[in-house]
């Protein structure tokens, strides 16, 4: 299951070829019919907590108090709760502290997940429903620095040109994010499904954008993986690791 905590309401277009939709029938409604045919293409349950998009602040100006990032933590944590006592994952992912980039609704995210999992196994808290002890959490941890010096010194060395000189020069990371890599999972079969859910994302993702600049094949020989960081985990974990179920199957 796939959990979309905002509508993307106040985000912006980001991809000329899908104005004409948004001028037509407005960004949320684009936004909500996109993610419904990227989990069609993922095969995956989707939900929405129903909150509103906080945008991206400029400096100076406030997040507004009925935003995702406004509320109270205790009102956006609880249809989370819901959702995980209902659905009972084996294994959560989400943004590590810092929200992959300081977007408020990432940072957000990741607070709210992580209390979410606390919540549901604690009967005390939110009551309804049988409660249910998340056995791991990941952080996902795709865009470290690494990643992105090996893929932009592969298109160098083929001749290519690579869109992330300024990348690299804007990513402070001391030490790198992955560092905190544990556990790295096998993906490049399935590179071409990825790649037809993100660009169900019109709005968000021009086809001819940075996240199309590395022919897949030079990734797949590259980065053929996705990599993550295990947050907390009930059950023994031995690290480094290649499945995200380790421990838990069987």
């Amino acid at each position: 299951m796939v959990v979309s905590c905002t509508g993307g309401e106040r985000g912006d277009v980001l991809n000329a070829q899908a104005q004409e939709d948004v001028d037509a029938f407005g960004l949320d409604a684009v936004r909500r019919a996109e993610m419904s045919q990227a989990a069609r293409i993922l095969d995956v349950e989707h939900r929405w907590l129903g909150f509103i998009d906080s945008g991206y602040p400029e400096e100076g100006h406030q997040v507004a108090p009925d935003s995702f990032a406004g509320l109270p933590l205790e009102v956006v944590t609880e249809p989370l709760v819901a959702l995980i006592r209902e659905f009972r994952p084996h294994v959560v992912t989400t943004y590590d502290e810092a929200g992959g980039y300081p977007h408020p609704d990432h940072i957000r995210t990741h607070e709210v997940t992580m209390a979410a999992v606390d919540a549901a196994a604690n009967p005390q808290r939110f009551p309804g429903g049988p409660i249910w002890d998340v056995p791991k959490v990941y952080y996902n941890q795709q865009f470290t620095k690494r990643r992105v010096e090996a893929l932009h010194l592969a298109l160098v060395d083929a001749d290519l040109e690579s869109p992330y000189h300024d990348w690299l020069e804007r990513i402070d990371e001391n030490p790198d994010a992955f560092e905190r890599v544990t556990t790295r999972i096998q993906s490049a079969d399935y590179f071409d499904t990825r790649d037809r859910a993100l660009l169900a994302h019109r709005t968000q993702i021009d086809p001819e954008g940075l996240w199309f600049a590395v022919p897949r094949e030079i990734e797949k020989q590259i980065w053929p993986t996705e990599d993550f960081e295990i947050a907390r985990s009930i059950v023994p974990v031995e690290t480094p690791e290649d499945d995200l179920f380790a421990g838990l199957r069987g």
